[in-house]
């Protein structure tokens, strides 16, 4: 066990427990595959225990002023930025991705808690005239839904829950945090950010366990108002099926299968150049386990050959390693569960004729290491044409047209990233209005931004986080009218 990994709880009515009754699981270094702690599981009693305690907490924290939640959020995001390192280094241990991009991803998570913050003292009403006699006034107002679950996955573990308590607690609700049972402690901490920075106890609960049954559970509460996730597809659609059933408010931010489109003036010279820098890094950032992460490259048909060639020669110089070494660009898959998902991936376009550039196997070290890979030309039915790989994986396919080009990128039923490079104006605006997506980033990755509302169309998701949309979700809206009483 690691000496910077932390001794693992659940936080359950304003209690952390280093036991429960689920039993526990090994949470393991995807680097090396050594246990780093062990975790213990909330079964019923806890889960209940929770639930209840979410209720209570609501009463009690819907009632602090917003600018008093205000007060309390920025404290908390501050000590988020002064706990940056021990809590990367954590993050790193448990899920992989090397400590510069832990880091960012913590301080970015500060910056998301701030900007909510600032938008608990923003979640205005309006007054709207009477049309008949008698009526003294009509207000439109916002009030918070209630206690949310919310269910957050191993890839971005501070990012994501920021996202979703910066937002809930912003708007007044309480929480129960369901994180990834793999990467646990960095959400702790988190947490604990929370509770130091003056969250009243019940208005955060943490709690881990088998994934199905504890979803299923607080689901069915009474207590639980609304449900947020970030998850697959098929998680997002079982979760939003639950929901629906109990007629419970539901955000979900799911999973997508983001195409790139190359115009033909950004694949020379310096323009292909920037494109290829920036593509390889958006690529295989996090391993690929991303949910915009960019898949689908779409090049003209006679620049193919090159932009493969130089694309895949960047892939293969990409170092691998511990995200503890500085050195290392592209650290582990996340579990082992995710290796077997790529080699799956890879030999079924093998087996359907596409071509493989570079990469496809797993590394013969310890822990859970993927090759950078590349296929082009490969066939629509394959799974990678279909499927979200979420993993180091990219394809490059021709186009003729760029009309062909924006007809392929749509052809998938998701739409939550969407990336273009171009150098002209009005192809930068043809590109932009054409591709279906949430998010489209016009010679730039980075659509994911404290500022920003982030979500999808079609399968990849209902709703927003992050942005001033990412509050509202958590608000009802209540209409409140007075007349004269005679």
């Amino acid at each position: 066990m690691s000496s910077s990994y932390p001794h693992l709880s659940l936080h359950v009515a304003g209690q952390w427990l280093s036991a429960a009754s689920g039993g526990e699981r090994p949470v393991i270094n995807p680097a090396d595959e050594c246990v780093l702690a062990t975790l213990p599981l909330a079964g019923p009693a806890e889960l209940a225990a929770a639930a209840e305690s979410a209720r209570r907490g609501f009463e009690r924290w819907r009632r602090v002023r917003p600018h008093d939640r205000y007060v309390i959020l920025r404290r908390a995001a501050e000590l988020l930025r002064q706990r940056a390192d021990e809590i990367a280094t954590v993050l790193t241990l448990e899920q992989g991705k090397p400590q510069a991009e832990a880091k960012r991803e913590v301080v970015l998570s500060a910056d998301i808690i701030d900007f909510q913050a600032e938008e608990a003292k923003r979640l205005y009403g309006r007054a709207v005239a009477p049309r008949v006699d008698g009526i003294l006034s009509h207000t439109v107002t916002r009030v918070p839904v209630g206690p949310v679950a919310a269910f957050t996955p191993w890839n971005f573990p501070v990012n994501l829950p920021s996202r979703k308590l910066g937002s809930a607690l912003a708007a007044g609700c309480s929480v129960v945090l369901k994180p990834a049972e793999e990467t646990p402690g960095s959400a702790m901490l988190l947490v604990r950010c929370f509770l130091d920075a003056g969250v009243p106890p019940d208005a955060i609960n943490m709690v881990c366990g088998d994934p199905a049954e504890v979803s299923s559970f607080l689901i069915e509460r009474p207590e639980i108002a609304k449900v947020s996730v970030t998850g697959s597809v098929a998680v997002g659609k079982l979760l939003g099926e639950q929901a629906a059933r109990h007629v419970k408010r539901f955000t979900g931010e799911l999973g997508g299968h983001a195409p790139v489109i190359v115009a033909e003036d950004m694949c020379e010279g310096a323009g292909l150049d920037f494109v290829l820098k920036q593509s390889v890094t958006a690529k295989y950032r996090n391993a690929g386990q991303v949910c915009a992460s960019p898949i689908r490259f779409y090049v003209p048909r006679a620049q193919l050959a090159v932009f493969s060639e130089r694309f895949s020669a960047a892939a293969r110089k990409l170092q691998l390693g511990s995200g503890l070494d500085a050195a290392t660009q592209m650290g582990p898959l996340s579990h082992a569960r995710r290796i077997d998902d790529m080699e799956r991936f890879v030999d079924d376009a093998v087996g359907q004729g596409a071509r493989l550039l570079t990469g496809g196997h797993r590394v013969q070290r310890s822990g859970f290491f993927f090759e950078p890979t590349v296929f082009a030309e490969a066939p629509a039915s394959t799974r990678l044409m279909q499927q979200e790989p979420f993993g180091p994986i990219a394809v490059i396919q021709p186009y003729d047209t760029l009309d062909a080009a924006i007809e392929q990128a749509n052809a998938l039923p998701y739409g939550l990233g969407a990336y273009a490079f171009t150098r002209d104006l009005h192809t930068a605006h043809r590109l932009g209005e054409g591709i279906e997506a949430g998010m489209v980033g016009i010679n730039h990755f980075g659509v994911s931004q404290p500022e920003l509302p982030f979500g999808g169309i079609r399968e990849s998701g209902i709703g927003h986080e992050q942005g001033p949309e990412g509050i509202t979700h958590y608000t009802e809206i209540k209409t409140i009218t007075v007349g004269q009483p005679f």
